[in-house]
């Protein structure tokens, strides 16, 4: 089960990254664990970057508001592709602007374009870094991140890596180009700056980061395992657990009874192959998992 306290970093504030492919319930069990830490008086805020976000939707809420108030202590905000460009733009844009306009000709829209939409890596490292500040700013005291569908999640671990290989031959490349058009600064040490960043963001989710992979007992989620834990381990960034959604309970129909023994063998692969993890269970529920009544029963499976 998970822990009944809430794990904290150095800066007091906890933040737990949900992960998973789509479609196994990581946005649900996200929203009962933030429904969770509220419930211990913690000031909470749950962020979903998935394109296709449905955190309002679970919590039922439908008045728009970013961030939406869920109860007292709280808070969910879903982060679409509207608000990531416009919080990249108001803090990277014109800086990496500066660099790319000294190798292409291009207008500055166009540029904020490409880059949001053609080359979503640098979003993506972007979100680690707006969580990184709201952790840091200390005014929510739990952080419950659901992340996108699993490939795009890979993605984004990828991307400080794939910035610092980049970065090795920067002074080669940039050395000599013109400096930068509104700062006047030497375009290598723009780059020096994210490279600081990037390992700052890395950093960051090595150390202050809570990793939990959420999967089904079927054969395609248990195949697909392996890999993830592969590629998060070989950048340091651990798994603490591994939770097992829609698990079924033999009652004695033929339905069940069929359905549970076809689940039984996946479910003995991932004691036996991740026996070391802490493994949490979550039976199939007979109805949908909305509203905080509902979430709440949830809640007791994730801690009992």
């Amino acid at each position: 089960m998970m822990a009944d306290r809430v794990d904290r970093a150095a800066d007091g504030s906890s933040i737990t990254m949900f992960t998973g492919k789509g479609g196994v319930g990581k946005t649900t069990c996200a929203a009962a664990t933030a429904l969770h830490y509220s419930s211990l008086g913690e000031r909470t805020l749950a962020i979903s970057t998935d394109a296709t976000p449905s955190l309002s939707h679970i919590f039922s809420i439908t008045n728009g508001d970013k961030p939406a108030r869920v109860n007292e202590t709280l808070y969910i905000n879903e982060l679409g592709v509207a608000e990531i460009k416009e919080m990249w733009d108001r803090k990277f844009g014109r800086e990496v602007y500066e660099v790319f306009s000294s190798l292409v000709d291009i207008e500055y829209p166009e540029f904020v374009e490409f880059m949001t939409s053609v080359l979503p890596g640098l979003g993506d490292e972007f979100m680690v870094d707006y969580i990184r500040e709201l952790a840091s700013a200390g005014e929510y005291r739990a952080l419950i991140w659901d992340t996108a569908p699993l490939g795009q999640t890979l993605a984004l671990l990828k991307t400080p890596a794939l910035l610092g290989q980049h970065l090795k031959m920067a002074p080669r490349i940039y050395s000599k180009l013109k400096l930068g058009q509104r700062s006047h600064e030497p375009v290598i040490d723009i780059l020096k700056r994210w490279e600081q960043l990037s390992a700052a963001n890395m950093n960051f989710l090595r150390n202050k980061v809570k990793f939990v992979v959420v999967t089904i007992p079927e054969a395609l989620a248990v195949e697909q395992l392996q890999g993830v834990f592969s590629e998060m381990n070989g950048y340091g960034l651990p798994v603490q657990q591994l939770v097992i959604n829609n698990v079924v309970s033999d009652d004695g129909s033929e339905f069940l009874t069929t359905k549970a023994r076809q689940q039984r063998s996946y479910l003995d692969h991932i004691y036996d192959r991740y026996s070391e993890m802490e493994i949490i269970e979550l039976p199939m529920f007979a109805y949908e998992l909305k509203g905080v009544d509902r979430l709440k029963e949830l809640e007791k499976s994730l801690f009992r």
